[in-house]
């Protein structure tokens, strides 16, 4: 039996749900509320004393952090494999979900946290958002958070975000003039493990980012035309929600935009 804890607008629980619907796996979900941080109650710690999405659990065993566990879903179920067959490949796999896990994601954070979780706790008391922030078991994740809730898009993080979220896609057009996919001509668990992090300059219709690297805007494309993107991410995203996110990403395209422009 699996079970999945995850949240629509978290990355790394979509390419998990991109894994998931690649190997045609049936699982439960579990919603947990970023907005309201339920990921820092104590039953979930329990799960993920790490207190973050997603986790799965397999057989009443929990499994966290997102690559790892697109990796043991793979390994466990080996029909539709989405490893390469040649170790060089799949060091070149790993190197861009490392990639992904220590710079990407972070980046990713420091641009969409203030849009979406931000405002909620905005609502609270300076009392009640510094005891639920104090509450994040990772040092450097609980201060950046505080940074973003204190100064929004003009955290001092963001800035360095854009930059590896630019230099990101450059590095990305320069391996997919090579071929199809970013490690081969073989879609694989580097490209599931990426693409959510263009959804996330897609709903906020940031796009401008990496218009002008076709091979990359290409690549997005056809991860989005696999019906594991659609089933797993797109669907999540009703006409609603994407006018809100989009109505929320337009101005903060000009802060963004700027430090862009500086790059070059």
């Amino acid at each position: 039996m699996l079970e999945l804890y995850t949240n629509p607008m978290s990355p790394c629980a979509q390419k998990v749900r991109i894994v998931l619907a690649e190997k045609g796996l049936d699982w439960t979900k579990h919603h947990v509320d970023l907005s309201q941080k339920e990921n820092l109650e104590p039953q979930y710690l329990k799960l993920n004393p790490l207190g973050v999405v997603p986790t799965l659990v397999h057989d009443n065993k929990p499994i966290i952090e997102s690559s790892i566990i697109c990796e043991y879903l793979n390994d466990t179920f080996p029909e539709n494999n989405l490893k390469p067959e040649d170790t060089y490949e799949i060091s070149k796999m790993r190197y861009w979900m490392k990639h992904v896990d220590n710079k990407l994601h972070p980046s990713c954070g420091a641009l969409q946290w203030p849009l979406i979780m931000r405002p909620s706790l905005m609502e609270k008391t300076e009392e009640e958002r510094q005891t639920l922030l104090d509450k994040i078991p990772e040092k450097p994740r609980r201060e950046r958070q505080k940074r973003l809730v204190k100064f929004g898009l003009d955290a001092p993080d963001v800035v360095d975000s854009v930059i590896t979220y630019r230099k990101t896609i450059l590095d990305m057009e320069a391996a997919l003039k090579q071929q199809k996919w970013i490690v081969s001509n073989n879609f694989c668990l580097a490209d599931i493990c990426l693409a959510p992090y263009f959804q996330t300059i897609l709903q906020f219709g940031w796009t401008k980012m990496y218009e002008d690297c076709p091979h990359v805007f290409n690549w997005f494309l056809r991860c989005r035309e696999r019906a594991s993107y659609q089933n797993a991410v797109a669907n999540d995203f009703s006409l609603a929600v994407q006018a809100d996110l989009l109505a929320k990403g337009k101005p903060a395209w000009e802060k963004i935009k700027t430090h862009i422009e500086k790059m070059t």
